[in-house]
């Protein structure tokens, strides 16, 4: 009972705490809300990104914005890491040009696979090295996949991505 009657005596104090502090913070920016929401409203609220975090902003038919650099041609992106990839059409895309995936630790959980315009069929024997790397293979088109990665990079999940630009149509 004590405990109760300390507890209302102390609610108009702390309201009248309250009141003062969000009318002094008015005019700041809002706080992070991005894991405070459903995946549709985290890609629409996600604008701060901390500066190691890769976030891809913008495609075309040749390339791709990440973290405000512009990049030609293929891109193959590793947790946080970016680098040129040399496949510049879907047939050019085999265990050799992934081989890199064979060293890299820890183990990315999924490899996003970005065909391009359209989703194209997986290779029998690609698909059987990406699965024999431990990563589960997830084919998509190229728009869909740099927004499958930012999600879940952002999720702080270990993933991978190999996007050919999104003018690639075979």
């Amino acid at each position: 009972m004590a405990v109760r009657q300390r507890a209302v005596a102390t609610l108009p104090t702390l309201m009248r705490a309250l009141r003062k502090e969000t009318t002094s913070k008015q005019n700041q920016p809002l706080p992070s809300l991005r894991r405070a929401f459903s995946l549709y409203d985290q890609i629409n609220l996600i604008d701060n990104v901390p500066e190691d975090q890769l976030r891809f902003q913008e495609f075309d038919d040749t390339g791709f914005k990440v973290n405000g650099v512009r990049y030609e041609g293929s891109l193959l992106c590793v947790g946080n890491l970016l680098m040129s990839w040399a496949p510049k059409k879907f047939s050019e895309i085999t265990a050799e040009s992934l081989s890199i995936f064979q060293t890299v630790r820890p183990i990315p959980e999924i490899m996003i696979l970005g065909c391009g315009r359209n989703i194209q069929p997986i290779d029998p024997q690609l698909r059987s090295f990406i699965r024999s790397t431990g990563m589960k293979l997830e084919a998509v088109d190229s728009r869909n996949a740099a927004s499958t990665y930012n999600v879940l990079n952002e999720e702080g999940r270990i993933v991978a991505a190999a996007l050919l630009p999104y003018g690639v149509t075979s």
